[in-house]
């Protein structure tokens, strides 16, 4: 779930902030269950099944699904490693390092952990760089956000401007990420949980949906008490300015330093998510051994899969301009796959888990209910936002 809230998802939500003051800020909350319902489902896929999500999409749907579910995630994941690596970049450049270098470093960290073999290992490092988001915490609560000007804008939701719709389905998209399922449900068969663990998975789920929740709230209430209070309707286009507008409190050196860690904290432990979810999922489905237990010569399709993921989406960032635009629009696009992607999931919770265990009554039907209007108001919300 730190994964979840990305370089991507910061940015929308500083934008948000800027753009709407606290008017998206509601929106975070009402996701925690729509997340929390989402992620349940690819934890009790992963415990009763022991099979990551596109290989119970292969073995239920047949090949030509699996296939189109990987392309989605294959698309999805690109998105979002620009999105880390331009994070990445854009704090190298704030400190006075240079892209090639930023980049290098980078992605040569992200090699070397994955190449140590022991996916525990690799999930703890990963733990550790992504707590150094709940600075953000702090930044927003040093940024002294007036209660007035919070209530008002939670009250008054601006439903018919087409710039309101595109931000709101980004931060859908910046939430309920289609890589997210995929790597949810394989972790989980990676990490062999049994079905009497399936309670504390949960816990863990819903801890997670909460924490990466309150930290895109944090970052939008920062942008709104500060840019958004002094220049409503303004924007946020670089790396740099976001540091100048989010830490103004916390003076130069530390709000740069502050800000910088939680960037990095964010893009690394996502870059590590997407590039596994890719190549775990490709691994689903053309049968190829997947797995950070085995070596490099014994599952050397795996560790190629996902140098190339690492590789790539640092060369594409070093090769361009500034990328914090873009990062909205990778987010809407992340909301136009949900019909795809919880269509499956929801499919699967019907079909491919044990009769004692599948979705039935009416949980089913909030289950269906939620999905529904989850990809519903995220494609409403981009087409009708210009995207």
């Amino acid at each position: 779930m730190l994964a979840d809230t990305d370089v991507g998802s910061i940015v929308t939500a500083g934008q948000s902030g800027v753009r709407w003051g606290y008017r998206l800020l509601l929106v975070q909350f009402l996701l925690i269950p729509v997340l929390y319902v989402v992620q349940e489902l690819t934890v009790r896929l992963g415990v009763h099944t022991g099979k990551g999500h596109c290989e119970l999409i292969r073995e239920r749907f047949g090949s030509g699904w699996a296939w189109l579910s990987v392309t989605g995630l294959s698309i999805a994941a690109a998105g979002a490693l620009v999105t880390e690596y331009s994070g990445v970049a854009g704090i190298g450049e704030l400190l006075g390092v240079p892209r090639i270098i930023s980049l290098s470093l980078a992605a040569g960290f992200l090699l070397l952990l994955a190449w140590t073999g022991s996916y525990r290992r690799v999930e703890r490092i990963a733990l550790g760089v992504g707590l150094f988001e709940l600075l953000f915490l702090w930044i927003a609560y040093k940024a002294h956000p007036q209660a007035a000007q919070l209530a008002a804008g939670l009250a008054h939701p601006a439903l018919g401007d087409p710039d309101y719709h595109r931000l709101l389905a980004a931060n859908i998209g910046a939430v309920i990420m289609p890589w997210m399922i995929f790597y949810q449900q394989s972790a989980v068969a990676a990490k062999r949980l049994r079905p009497e663990q399936l309670g504390s998975a949960r816990w863990d789920t819903a801890l997670g949906a909460v924490v990466t929740q309150a930290v895109m709230a944090a970052v939008l209430v920062a942008a709104a008490a500060t840019v958004g209070r002094v220049n409503p309707g303004g924007t946020l286009n670089t790396v740099g300015e976001m540091s100048d507008a989010l830490t103004p409190f916390l003076g130069p050196q530390l709000g740069r330093l502050v800000f910088s860690l939680g960037i990095l904290g964010a893009g690394l432990v996502a870059a590590i998510v997407v590039s596994l979810a890719v190549a775990w999922g490709l691994g689903e489905v053309t049968g190829y051994r997947h797995s950070l237990e085995l070596r490099t010569a014994e599952a050397p399709w795996f560790y190629a899969v996902y140098a190339v993921g690492v590789v790539g989406g640092a060369v594409m960032v070093w090769a361009v301009p500034d990328l914090v635009r873009l990062n909205v629009g990778i987010e809407v696009m992340n909301a136009l796959l949900l019909p795809l992607v919880l269509g499956f999931l929801v499919a699967l919770a019907v079909k491919a888990l044990p009769v004692e265990r599948r979705l039935g009554g009416v949980y089913l039907w909030v289950v269906i209910a939620v999905s529904t209007l989850t990809a519903g108001v995220g494609l409403y919300s981009a087409l009708s936002g210009g995207w």
